[in-house]
């Protein structure tokens, strides 16, 4: 089924790949990619409030797929939650047929697709932020043997940061639609979980294993990292 307003929606798609041009395909330092993320937030509440709630009630939910390539995890793990939060989706982690991981958002056109952006820009951001810290005098202070526990721990510090400011922009964001008098939230929640119902998937919660190893030092380097850049988003303002 095509969307109702097919026009608006290719404009936030092609908003998007200008952003795309300017952060992912030119490499973006963590600030850039919580500005981009502020940016795609204010597109999508404008978007989400052209649309009357028949038409959302009537769009037809997809999947989008985010291919990590890898075997193993990878530090975006950390706020893949946050990221379909945001962006008010259902995600799931599934392997492809070469076994590798990859996630899976389900949610209105919209949505999946700057879930995916951000998934892609995120990623990008903490393994260049990563690079980054890797030549710096405080991982020198690292024994070459624990510098892979310094790697993980940077790498989480910094998703933990960005998830915990993803969720700060995402309240922002419903706020703004609670004011203008409509259930958007609400709504776009029903919708997507009756489709997803639909699907007859048997999705299950990995519970969280015993407590990991971290370097405390590289978790706050991460940390502060994730903290850089302000979250004014803008949104609903002249």
């Amino acid at each position: 089924m095509t969307p109702p307003d097919a026009s608006a929606l290719d404009k936030l798609r092609g908003r998007i790949q200008a952003l795309r041009a300017k952060t992912i395909d030119n490499g973006c330092t963590e600030g850039e990619a919580l500005a981009a993320a502020a940016k795609v937030a204010e597109l999508l509440a404008r978007y989400e409030l052209s649309l009357s709630d028949v038409e959302i009630r009537e769009t037809q939910c997809e999947e989008r797929v985010y291919e990590t390539r890898l075997k193993k995890r990878i530090p975006i793990d950390e706020c893949i939650g946050a990221i379909a939060a945001f962006c008010d989706c259902r995600v799931w982690r599934e392997k492809n047929a070469a076994g590798e991981a990859r996630y899976v958002f389900f949610g209105l056109p919209a949505d999946v697709e700057v879930a995916h952006y951000l998934t892609e820009l995120i990623d990008g951001a903490v393994r260049a932020e990563l690079g980054r810290y890797k030549v710096s005098a405080d991982y020198r202070r690292f024994r070459h043997q624990e510098r892979h526990l310094a790697n993980a721990s940077f790498a989480l510090g910094m998703c933990a940061s960005i998830a915990d400011r993803l969720m700060a922009m995402k309240a922002e964001r419903d706020e703004v639609i609670r004011s203008s008098g409509r259930g958007l939230v609400v709504l776009k929640a029903a919708v997507v979980d009756t489709e997803l119902e639909k699907l007859g998937l048997k999705l299950r919660t990995v519970e969280a294993g015993p407590g990991r190893m971290i370097s405390p030092a590289a978790f706050d380097a991460g940390g502060a990292a994730g903290e850089t850049v302000s979250l004014q988003t803008g949104i609903g303002r002249k």
